[in-house]
């Protein structure tokens, strides 16, 4: 349990760098630059998708967790969130490395991640485009307000205090989710991804929405092992995020929203899998 509490601590640790950052960039945008900055944003948006895809591969879970505080205060889309949500590799890729995989299979995996997700995002904005007919009332100002963000006392103390606030959320819910892991044993959850047979990419998509780091170190590992299909790889670490997730249903009041967009992560990466199964496509 000592190291459950310490790898929960290093993991919140880990994120306060990007959270920091990116509460600071809300703060900035919105007593400095909100009209401006919020225009651009709306103009820019239709190439977020790929933006978002290409940067993701990057294999720190930060940038999703600042991905879903930029969609929760309006500056980003639902389709680049969902772009960066399917294309972050979380911790697959030092395990990779660490593992000395071909580097072919590595870069194969990431490009197969980023194409879903910049393909994905573009047709969630696309759809919403077509359907939405009034825009998005979400804003920085609404999130600024939400939060208590204690705006008067400065850019950097609100963003210190929105800071604390989240990263004591990620660590009381890491230290759970490494406490049950303890408890069941990554031995179990690799027993059960490995007797599922064709139902691999179901479980294995389970496996990867828990906000945890675990999740993709578990996959990953019995992917190398030949214990688990590329399909089943690819749909648990396609519907992993990190703990973007997690805290995009902090942060982000719209459940409704926030229940969708997880489904649609879980169903693309099983759609995914299932279909490189299906097709016989081994990496």
């Amino acid at each position: 349990m000592l190291d459950v509490l310490l790898e929960a601590l290093l993991d919140t640790a880990k994120l306060i760098p990007f959270l920091f950052i990116t509460y600071l960039i809300l703060e900035f945008i919105e007593h400095k630059a909100a009209e401006k900055t919020q225009a651009a944003a709306a103009k820019a948006g239709v190439f977020g998708p790929a933006v978002g895809g290409l940067l993701g591969v990057v294999p720190q879970c930060g940038f999703s967790a600042s991905a879903a505080n930029l969609y929760a205060g309006g500056v980003i889309s639902a389709g680049t969130l969902i772009a960066i949500f399917l294309s972050t590799s979380d911790e697959m890729l030092p395990v990779m490395l660490s593992e000395q995989a071909p580097v072919t299979r590595i870069l194969t995996i990431l490009a197969i991640k980023a194409a879903c997700g910049i393909v994905i995002g573009f047709a969630v904005d696309l759809v919403l485009r077509l359907c939405r007919k009034t825009p998005r009332k979400d804003s920085i100002s609404k999130l600024c307000h939400d939060e208590h963000c204690h705006c008067e006392k400065g850019i950097w103390v609100s963003s210190l205090i929105h800071t604390g606030q989240i990263a004591l959320f990620i660590f009381v819910f890491s230290l759970l989710v490494g406490s049950i892991i303890y408890f069941i044993g990554e031995e179990q959850i690799a027993a059960l991804a490995s007797r599922v047979g064709v139902l691999g990419p179901v479980v294995c998509g389970l496996i990867g929405l828990i906000p945890n780091c675990a999740s993709s170190v578990v996959l990953t590992e019995l992917f190398l092992d030949g214990v688990i299909s590329t399909g089943s790889m690819l749909a648990g670490l396609l519907a992993g995020s990190g703990v973007g997730l997690l805290i995009l249903f902090r942060i982000h009041k719209n459940l409704k929203e926030n229940l969708i967009i997880a489904a649609v992560i879980y169903l693309s990466g099983l759609a995914v899998g299932i279909s490189f199964d299906l097709a016989g496509i081994t990496l």
